[in-house]
């Protein structure tokens, strides 16, 4: 026998007997297990990726003064860096990688268990990246890229001359979305010092490092992201402008309520 929920958006639901369920939970226990065989083979072949030496010198401002992509590292082999869109002038993060920048202190001390550290970094100047982190609440480091080369080799960041036309990202040629963008990129150094660049990964690929996804996927409503991005925009802020107002561009970028911006006057005119 089967039944409905009523009056929820969940309404036509199919409500089975507890030895329907239990097969029907069979069922998908097999897919998940297939699922989790499959993960394993794909983070098996993310690290038997060929690596490619970083051979120009980056220099970073961070809090304790300049330091070079090798000392990002912190005694460890291996780096995780977050390409953190916040931009020279940027008031506000963006809320995406702010969200995944609400799991960054609770991990590093585990992650420095298995010889992994984890930054962010940001193409605003220190003064303006500290400002912010510390309106957050973050103790994790981010340091500035401003002045190098970085954020572009990493293709995360876009000149004013590249409005309008097709750029390099995710590995891919397509419209230019905004001047920042995010990504998560990881490197590894050996006893020489030297630093090789092993994986990035871009847009949708940011959703692997969000603990919250993993648990939306389960519940009745999943990630109940209806529109009109069909992603986090839709409903995540930083996490002392909830209920705040506010509006959220579709790349990500978050402008606070106060925010006299071209693009907020238009969303908020829309």
């Amino acid at each position: 026998m089967s039944t409905a929920i009523a009056g929820t958006r969940e309404a036509n639901h199919p409500v089975v007997s507890k030895d329907q369920w239990i097969a029907a939970r069979k069922k998908l226990l097999a897919r998940e297990k297939e699922l989790t065989h499959l993960r394993d083979e794909v983070a098996r072949e993310r690290r038997e990726l060929p690596w490619v030496r970083v051979e120009k010198d980056y220099v970073f401002d961070a809090p304790a003064g300049r330091r070079t992509l090798a000392e990002l590292f912190h005694g460890r082999r291996q780096l995780l860096v977050q390409h953190f869109m916040l931009g020279p002038g940027w008031e506000q993060g963006c809320k995406s990688c702010s969200f995944m920048a609400d799991h960054t202190d609770a991990m590093n001390v585990h992650l420095a268990q298995r010889d992994v550290t984890m930054i962010a970094v940001s193409r605003a100047p220190l003064a303006e990246i500290e400002r912010f982190r510390r309106r957050m609440g973050w103790q994790f480091e981010w340091v500035s890229s401003n002045g190098s080369d970085f954020n572009y080799d990493w293709h995360v960041s876009f000149t004013a001359a590249e409005k309008g036309r097709e750029v390099y990202y995710n590995y891919g040629m397509r419209p230019f979305m905004s001047e920042e963008l995010p990504g998560i990129s990881v490197f590894y150094k050996d006893d020489t010092g030297a630093v090789f660049h092993t994986y990035s990964t871009y847009g949708r690929g940011g959703e692997e490092f969000l603990g919250i996804y993993r648990i939306l996927d389960v519940m009745p409503k999943g990630r109940d992201e209806n529109g009109p991005y069909h992603s986090l925009a839709d409903w995540a802020r930083p996490r002392n402008m909830y209920g705040e107002g506010g509006i959220v561009e579709g790349n990500g970028r978050f402008h606070r309520p106060e925010c006299a911006c071209g693009t907020h006057r238009q969303g908020s005119e829309g």
